[in-house]
């Protein structure tokens, strides 16, 4: 059973100044959080399929030998070694003076590279990049500061063309060019400005999102950052290194929504905390599973409980205990947690939650949903007022969240100049300047930077332009994204005009990192066959992916595009989905 003893500020000082207990219950709607779709009855579940398969041993979290037949070859590696040894032991100081090339000689150092660097959160990009990694950061709620976006800019500055950065799909950095020898000091260099990697790959809980706005937003239902704080620094024992939460089936997601607007995509996440008054007390209703892969993808859906806001970090570390403890471990393709729930029932993975639980309790759902359904999400670019009166904040377009070191630099110049020395991430692999005394909007708005590289207030095909590494660095990519999105949205926009923004994604493989399936439009990488039968680069196109609450994943429209068609495919999609109209023709009526 677990013994958590985290303590919450008060739940009210949480809330949006101008949306307290009282105010917030005017918003509350009928629930959409609070009753599960009806699952299908479980096979009977016994006791013995409710025996933890993990058990402690040297302090960490070890499969029991009983358990360990036809178990998937990541989990032999971490059967083998454990991973988070390379931290919390400081076997990195020694794996990062043996060089390079001895490396492969050695399967047990073969698999550090590889496989458990990524519990540092160190990818080795051995297909493309050998002997160099990418490192993906852990930054809840996507803020950061001017001095560590610096830092980071440091260190990628030292690898010349091999180094750059992205923004990512879940409000983080990924610094790129990262040699073996360096990571001690990089290391280091990320404690002192408050940064860590750890724990952010692998079967590790990813970083914590909220809202990008979370603070600042006039219509914000609650501050997003205290939560997603504390449930990072829960989940990495504020960056010491978190055995009890390290050894996972899978990768797992985690949100806390404080907006309307679900800039927080609540419904691909494992578990979302979705704001709920109940009694006159402020907690959140759960969502559970919501997750991607190449095989399924399911949306999140409720596990009818209820928890104030004290009880945040409690359940979060109940579920995953749950998880830990019971979920397979074969088929990496069906151990993400809601194969675990299908198993289960979802009554019958909530009665395991509640035994997690330091209380063994967990309250129903509540009926007083905070989130308006009907809220028409808006978008964070160009110039905004904030709650405070007399600032603003600047949402800037990063083409495809690619940054270069001396784009790092100059963003943090101008939050230092502009603003308070933060910088907010999105999801949408954009970047915010909040705390911007409004008599210095004009100033920041006639800098070089925002005026020829991260406008605020892109072409509007460009708003929802999202696209991941792909195969320039990524290993698992079949497919060039990042460049080519920009190359195919632009020809796009010279044929057609469009009113509203469309959201296009693109993912270099079945991974969807790039999360074709919440896109308007969604382009997922394959090889395919041409015109004269020659096999070229493709893209599966998915249509009909929404975000917000009448979320819905999107399904294949077109298999097997060759990517030199897709401009074509686009332009008509536009204009019999999405109202599009030729520019010859609108150019004519002008």
């Amino acid at each position: 059973m677990s013994a958590f003893s985290v303590k919450f500020l008060a739940p009210n000082s949480f809330l949006s100044p101008i949306t307290n207990i009282s105010a917030t219950r005017l918003y509350a709607n009928p629930s959409q959080t609070a009753v599960p779709a009806p699952p299908q009855a479980p096979e009977e579940i016994t006791a013995e399929r409710l025996e933890p398969r993990v058990e402690k041993k040297g302090g960490y979290f070890v499969l029991k030998e009983k358990f360990r037949q036809g178990i998937n070859p990541q989990e032999k590696v971490k059967i083998a070694a454990e991973p988070m040894k390379l931290f919390m032991e400081n076997g990195i100081e020694d794996l990062a003076k043996i060089p390079f090339e001895e490396i492969d000689k050695s399967k047990d150092t073969k698999d550090d590279v590889d496989v458990r660097l990524k519990w540092l959160g160190l990818f080795h990009r051995r297909k493309h990049q050998y002997g160099r990694f990418m490192m993906r950061l852990k930054l809840p709620n996507g803020v950061t500061t001017s001095a560590q976006t610096r830092y980071l800019a440091s260190v990628i500055k030292q690898y010349g063309e091999q180094g750059c950065a992205d923004v990512t799909t879940r409000q983080n950095w990924q610094i790129r060019g990262v040699t073996l020898s360096d990571v001690p000091s990089i290391l280091k260099g990320l404690d002192e400005v408050g940064l860590t990697s750890l724990q952010s790959g692998m079967d590790n809980v990813r970083n914590p999102v909220g809202n990008p706005l979370a603070g600042i937003d006039p219509y914000e239902i609650v501050d997003t950052r205290p939560y997603t704080n504390l449930l990072s620094q829960f989940i990495t024992a504020n960056s010491r290194g978190n055995p009890e939460f390290t050894n996972l089936p899978r990768k797992w997601n985690v949100c806390v929504i404080g907006s309307h607007d679900l800039y927080e995509h609540p419904h691909i996440n494992d578990l979302a905390y979705m704001p709920a008054t109940k009694n006159g007390r402020f907690g959140f209703n759960l969502l559970v599973g919501g997750f991607f892969s190449p095989k399924r993808c399911a949306e999140a859906i409720p596990l009818d409980a209820w928890v104030p806001a004290e009880d945040v970090v409690p359940v979060c570390g109940a579920i995953l205990e749950a998880y830990r403890d019971l979920g397979t471990r074969g088929n990496r393709q069906k151990t993400r947690m809601m194969w675990l729930i299908d198993e289960l029932g979802v009554e019958g993975f909530r009665s395991e939650v509640v035994k997690r639980m330091p209380e063994q309790a967990l309250e129903r759902a509540s009926s007083e949903d905070l989130v308006d359904p009907k809220w028409e999400r808006r978008d964070m670019f160009g110039v905004n007022p904030q709650k405070q009166e007399g600032l603003s904040f600047v949402g800037l377009h990063i083409p495809v969240g690619r940054v270069q070191a001396d784009d790092m630099d100059e963003l943090a110049r101008l939050a230092d100049q502009y603003g308070s020395g933060e910088l907010r991430l999105t999801v949408e692999q954009n970047i915010i300047i909040p705390n911007i005394e409004n008599s210095k909007v004009k100033a920041l708005l006639d800098e070089p930077l925002l005026k020829e590289k991260f406008l605020p207030e892109p072409p509007i095909l460009m708003k929802g332009l999202v696209a991941c590494t792909g195969n320039q660095f990524c290993g698992q990519a079949i497919i060039e994204t990042k460049a080519r999105a920009l190359k195919v949205t632009e020809e796009v926009g010279r044929l057609v005009s469009v009113t509203r923004p469309v959201r296009m994604h693109w993912t270099g493989c079945p991974n969807t990192c790039g999360q074709v399936q919440v896109a308007d439009i969604g382009f997922m990488g394959c090889m395919t066959r041409d015109g004269n039968g020659k096999v070229v680069e493709g893209a599966d196109v998915y249509l009909g992916g929404r975000i917000g609450s009448d979320s819905h994943l999107g399904e294949i429209y077109k298999k097997g595009v060759p990517c030199k068609d897709l401009v074509p495919v686009v332009v008509d999609i536009l204009v019999e989905k999405f109202g599009a109209v030729s520019r010859e023709r609108d150019e004519g009526e002008e």
